[in-house]
């Protein structure tokens, strides 16, 4: 099995898609790779994905996986070279306790940060400030999550490493000081330096632009709303 065509549509800067790219490259699937607009979304993409109408989706063989971490667990279950989930049952469990974790708890609370001001801006400041202490605590004496080699967690964190500091650049904010995160700097180096990840990351200056204006974007809609 996992021998027929796979194609996956994403977009560019998503750190999203860019996990479920790396989980692939990883196992050395081959796939093509489909951009979309999300501000102008393909009539392939509402078709594949009608409820959400998001990237990524995944197709094998004709079926339509959807968010990324299912696409992860399935991208393991169907392709068994290079394992990304632990093999035993309650680490695997922990993996998934920590990936939602980082999820709710830092990557939403840090982009509100990203495109808040006041008071909103410094509680979501704090909050990822909390979730980075509890990160860095899973990460003490290790090189990666699971241990030597890249798997699910340090895929689905590897946001953490490139998209974070260019939130924190845009919305002039400091999250992530080497002094108090010393094991997650580590990991981070750890992570930008292997072969498949740095060779598969967005240009940052690119990055910088999009999300300056993206930020503003998001800003402006969440200050609207909070008047009306």
């Amino acid at each position: 099995m996992g021998s027929e065509e796979v194609k996956l549509l994403g977009l560019w800067v998503s750190p999203f898609v860019r996990r479920v790219e790396w989980a692939l490259k990883l196992k050395g699937v081959e796939y093509e790779y489909v951009e979309e607009d999300i501000f102008d979304k393909s009539p392939l993409l509402l078709e594949l994905n009608p409820v959400h109408k998001k990237v990524p989706v995944l197709v094998h063989a004709g079926k339509v996986v959807l968010e990324s971490f299912l696409i992860l667990e399935y991208l393991d279950e169907t392709w068994k070279q290079y394992p990304l989930l632990p093999q035993d049952p309650y680490d695997r469990a922990m993996a998934r306790f920590w990936a939602k974790f980082a999820e709710e708890e830092l990557l939403y609370v840090s982009w509100i940060a990203l495109c808040s001001q006041g008071d909103e801006k410094e509680r979501n400041f704090k909050l990822s400030i909390e979730a980075m202490e509890k990160i860095e605590g899973e990460l003490k004496g290790k090189k990666f999550f699971g241990g030597e080699t890249i798997g699910y967690l340090d895929l689905v964190m590897g946001w953490i490493s490139y998209w974070l500091p260019v939130w924190e650049e845009v919305g002039s904010m400091k999250i992530l000081d080497p002094q108090n995160f010393p094991s997650t700097t580590a990991w981070m180096n750890n992570f930008l330096s292997h072969p498949v990840i740095k060779d598969n990351l967005p240009p940052r200056d690119k990055m910088i632009v999009y999300f300056q204006k993206r930020s503003k974007e998001i800003g402006s809609l969440m200050a609207s709303t909070r008047k009306g």
